[in-house]
């Protein structure tokens, strides 16, 4: 997940845990670390001014125990909550850190899709956001091609790009994206009918406007050897087709822009 709300998300040691006290510190930790595979700056630690933070607690419920966390907005708003499955309850009462683990693993996806959904009503809430207006993507060029193709890929990627959702520029202010596009051509087999053949990478880099990599549309090909050394023509407009299309998708999906929002519901603060 991209882009969230909070810059961090701290998961503090939850004081309704039915834990004992190593396994409550346990499960804030395993917690933080089944967010991060899911893409989320998580970090197990006490909640500081500005941050996101995540409280857990757990109940009872016919005879076994039951998770539940809740997304906290900074001024203490409870913003989203769910439960996770009943575990057996002699199990999580010992602390037993496989059953801690697999709350937390579980628990993960659930509280990322549920991050995704409040960004997705904060961008909707914004007449800035890229919900409602195209993105402006800076096109920085193409290195390391034969021939004419750094400039042949460049224009026709120019043209590509451009829909009603995606705009192209040539230079980088008020940018939301980067595209950088490398090129590198090895020496590949002799084939079997005995041509040479060269193996292709073409690399278009997509960055958000802090510098992070949103994603990477790669072609990889094997061609005729020195096939490009001087005019790409038609080459160069099919990749660049190709290509436009992996980058507006980047683009979609780093951005959140497509996200279904999650309504905020009107909550009573909770510290």
């Amino acid at each position: 997940m991209a882009n969230l709300p909070p810059a961090r998300l701290a998961v503090p040691t939850p004081a309704d845990s039915l834990l004992p006290d190593a396994a409550t510190h346990l499960w804030a930790q395993d917690t933080a670390q089944a967010l991060l595979a899911e893409s989320v700056p998580a970090i197990a630690q006490p909640r500081k001014p500005g941050d996101w933070w995540l409280k857990l607690s757990a109940k009872t419920q016919s005879g076994s125990v039951v998770p539940h966390y809740v997304v906290m907005t900074p001024d203490g708003k409870a913003r989203a909550e769910g439960d996770g499955q009943p575990v057996d309850m002699a199990l999580w009462s010992s602390g037993d850190p496989a059953t801690v683990n697999a709350a937390a693993v579980q628990e993960g996806p659930q509280i990322a899709q549920l991050l995704t959904g409040i960004q997705a009503d904060m961008m909707q809430q914004d007449p800035h956001s890229l919900m409602h207006r195209a993105a402006h993507i800076y096109f920085a060029g193409v290195t390391g091609a034969p021939g004419d193709g750094n400039i042949s890929l460049a224009r026709a990627f120019y043209v590509a790009l451009p829909d009603n959702t995606n705009s192209v520029q040539t230079t980088p202010k008020g940018a939301d994206f980067t595209v950088r596009t490398s090129v590198k051509i090895t020496n590949g087999p002799a084939g079997t009918t005995g041509h040479p053949q060269q193996h292709i990478e073409i690399v278009w880099h997509v960055l958000a406007a802090d510098g992070k990599e949103a994603g990477a549309a790669t072609q990889i090909h094997d061609i005729a050897a020195h096939s490009l050394d001087h005019e790409w023509g038609e080459v160069a407009a099919a990749a660049s087709e190709e290509a436009a299309g992996g980058v507006r998708t980047i683009v979609t999906n780093y951005s959140g822009r497509e996200h279904t929002p999650l309504p905020d519901k009107a909550s009573n603060p909770k510290k």
